[in-house]
C-alpha cells in the first residue's frame, strides 16, 4: 500500500472520480495547468483536458453560481475555493441556492452533485485572511453536508463519498496537514461514510471530540493525560453536518465527561452545538461541565498564531480540569 500525504490522497481521489465519470468537472482559481495553489489538482488538466479541469476568474460567487448551474443540469462539479476565508462572497449562492435547490422545487431539480473543496484552518502563518475555520457558519444551513478529514486515508475516502453523495457537500481540507500528514492509502477506489463519527481510541474517564487538524492535537494531549493515569476516549466527528450525536452521546454516557476542541472562535463555534445536545441527552450522567477548547474571539493573528491556536497543552489542561472537577 503506497504512502501518501493529504494532497496526494486528494489528487488521487479526484483522478479516480474523473476517470470513472466523465460528468465530473474540476474548476477554480489556478486549478488547471498550475495544479492549484497547493497543487491538489496537479496533472488533472493534462489527463482530462481543459474542458474538464479549468481555471475560473477570481470571483467566488461566480464559481459557485456556475457550479450550481452545472449541477442542476446533471454535471458533477467539484469547485475549489482557493482558501476557505474567501468563501464568503459565495455565501449567498451556497446558503440560498445550493442548500435550497431541492427543497424549493419539491425535488423536481437539485444540485446534489456539487462538491465544494476549500483549504481551511491555521498553522501555516497565513494571517487573518488565510487561516479561518468557517464551518459553523454553514452548519446552520439545512440542505448542506460538511466534511473535514483528519489524514490522507480519510481525505481520499471521504472526498470520493462526497463527490458521489446525492447532497451538496462542503469539503474543508486542513491545510496545515496537506504535506505534514502522511500515511498508507489504498490505490484502489474506496469510500468512507458521511455523517458517521469514528471512535479512534477507547477509554473510560473522559471523551474528547474534534475534527480535522485538531485530531493530531488531541492525540498529543491524550499522551500527556495517560501519563497521569487518565483514560481517554477519542472521537473524530468527520462530518459537521450531519453530525453523529449518537456516537458522542454513547461515549459520554460511559465516561461522564466531554471535552470538545476546534480552531474556530469560541462564541458561536460548533462546539457549543455539541455541548448543548449532549447536555440534553446525558445530563444525569455528567460528572463535570462540558469543556470547550477553541480559538479566541479575535481575528486570527499572524505573529501570535501559536497563542491563538488550541494546542495540546490547552486540551490537556481541559482534560485535567474535567476529571478533577
Amino acid at each position: 500500500m503506497p504512502t501518501m500525504n493529504m494532497l496526494q490522497a486528494i489528487n488521487n481521489a479526484l483522478d479516480i472520480a474523473m476517470a470513472e465519470d466523465e460528468k465530473v468537472l474540476c474548476f477554480g482559481e489556478d486549478v488547471g495547468g498550475f495544479g492549484g495553489v497547493f497543487r491538489a489538482t496537479s496533472h488533472l488538466q493534462e489527463r482530462y483536458g481543459k474542458a474538464r479541469c479549468f481555471n475560473t476568474p477570481l470571483v467566488e460567487q461566480g464559481i459557485i453560481g456556475f457550479a450550481n448551474g452545472l449541477a442542476a443540469q446533471g454535471s458533477v462539479p467539484v469547485a475549489e475555493i482557493q482558501f476557505a476565508d474567501y468563501i464568503f462572497p459565495a455565501f449567498d449562492q451556497i446558503v440560498n441556492e445550493t442548500a435550497k435547490f431541492r427543497y424549493r422545487s419539491g425535488d423536481l431539480f437539485n444540485v446534489g452533485g456539487l462538491t465544494i473543496r476549500a483549504p481551511y484552518g491555521g498553522g501555516i502563518s497565513g494571517g487573518h485572511y488565510h487561516s479561518q475555520s468557517p464551518e459553523a457558519y454553514f452548519a446552520h444551513t439545512p440542505g448542506l453536508k460538511i466534511v473535514v478529514p483528519r489524514n490522507p486515508y480519510e481525505a481520499k475516502g471521504l472526498l470520493l463519498a462526497a463527490i458521489r453523495d446525492p447532497d451538496p457537500v462542503l469539503f474543508f481540507e486542513p491545510k496545515r496537514l496537506y504535506r505534514a500528514s502522511t500515511g498508507e492509502v489504498p490505490e484502489e477506489d474506496y469510500q468512507l461514510p458521511l455523517g458517521e463519527a469514528e471512535v479512534t481510541k477507547e477509554g473510560g474517564d473522559v471523551t474528547l471530540v474534534g475534527w480535522g487538524a485538531q485530531m493530531e492535537v488531541i492525540d498529543k494531549a491524550v499522551e500527556l493525560a495517560e501519563k497521569e493515569g487518565i483514560s481517554c476516549e477519542v472521537i473524530d466527528l468527520r462530518s459537521i453536518l450531519p453530525w453523529d450525536a449518537d456516537t458522542v452521546a454513547e461515549s459520554v454516557l460511559k465516561t461522564g465527561r466531554l471535552v470538545v476542541t476546534h480552531e474556530a472562535p469560541l462564541t458561536g463555534g460548533f462546539a457549543g452545538e455539541i455541548a448543548a445536545t449532549i447536555q440534553e441527552r446525558c445530563f444525569l450522567y455528567l460528572e463535570s461541565p462540558i469543556m470547550r477548547v477553541t480559538g479566541l474571539d479575535t481575528p486570527f493573528p499572524l505573529t501570535l498564531e501559536k497563542e491563538y491556536l488550541p494546542d495540546h497543552l490547552k486540551v490537556f489542561e481541559a482534560i485535567r480540569e474535567s476529571v478533577n472537577y
